[in-house]
């Protein structure tokens, strides 16, 4: 799959995951978001499920601070936009924080949502804390990736105690 990212360089450039990415060859950055780019937005209304593979000729990732994410998103629109459903940060940053994820943790979880599990450790290898997104999110990225619905999204984040969630700090479970 390819990955792209739309840059705004607002946070540190050493903690940068998208440049990381484009430094290893591993995502284009680009300057526009063509119609062909499924867009992920936390701020969508549609949650990313294994049929929009369909619609994906890239996933694209927008990077930008999270201060200024609500602004910065609703600028950008893309023809397919979708959030991912909830995934616990791996990151030192926002390390077990629910959907505070790196553009790096928010690609790689598309990516095994859609299908590309290789793909998706490839990138996360990069990140000294990737293994530990990994691990904190293995059992529901497997059931987030064999989702036919909705409906049975619901279901799952009943099942792990996340249906309601807010952005705390919690432990996966189930």
């Amino acid at each position: 799959m390819r990955l792209q990212v739309l840059m705004f360089y607002q946070d540190d450039p050493k903690k940068c995951t998208a440049a990381k990415m484009v430094k290893f060859g591993l995502a284009q950055n680009v300057k526009k978001i063509k119609r062909s780019g499924l867009v992920l937005d936390p701020f969508s209304d549609c949650t990313l499920l294994p049929r929009d593979r369909q619609h994906a000729g890239s996933i694209v990732g927008i990077d930008c601070s999270w201060r200024l994410a609500d602004q910065e998103f609703s600028k950008h629109l893309g023809s397919v936009r979708r959030k991912l459903p909830p995934l616990f940060a791996g990151n030192p940053t926002n390390y077990s924080k629910l959907s505070m994820l790196t553009t790096a943790e928010a690609m790689a979880g598309a990516l095994f949502i859609l299908g590309f599990k290789g793909q998706a450790l490839e990138l996360l290898d990069k990140f000294r804390w990737g293994h530990t997104f990994y691990e904190l999110n293995e059992e529901l990225l497997g059931d987030y990736a064999k989702l036919a619905g909705e409906d049975h999204l619901m279901q799952i984040l009943r099942e792990y105690g996340l249906d309601g969630a807010s952005q705390e700090t919690r432990q996966p479970r189930r």
